[in-house]
């Protein structure tokens, strides 16, 4: 029993100390300017058959119009 509250006692020690030369948060990217061409993103994609092996990018349909829908609840038992 002593040996397994040590060892969660050490984890939590660690995360709870400053890194040493920690650097500051990252910032929120900049918001988008209308017309602006969209940055390259990836999404698991779906058929009416179940989730695709390989994830879509958005830069695999480049010059083409993309129409992003989005359905609450979609193939979730929720």
């Amino acid at each position: 029993m002593k040996l397994l509250t040590l060892g969660l006692a050490v984890p939590l020690f660690v995360a709870a100390a400053p890194a040493a030369g920690a650097q500051e948060a990252p910032k929120a990217p900049e918001a988008l300017q209308v017309g602006a061409d969209a940055p390259d993103f990836a999404l698991p994609g779906a058929t009416r058959y179940g989730v695709l092996r390989n994830p879509i990018h958005l830069s695999d349909f480049k010059g083409k119009t993309v129409v992003l829908a989005f359905f609450y609840k979609a193939r979730t038992k929720g």
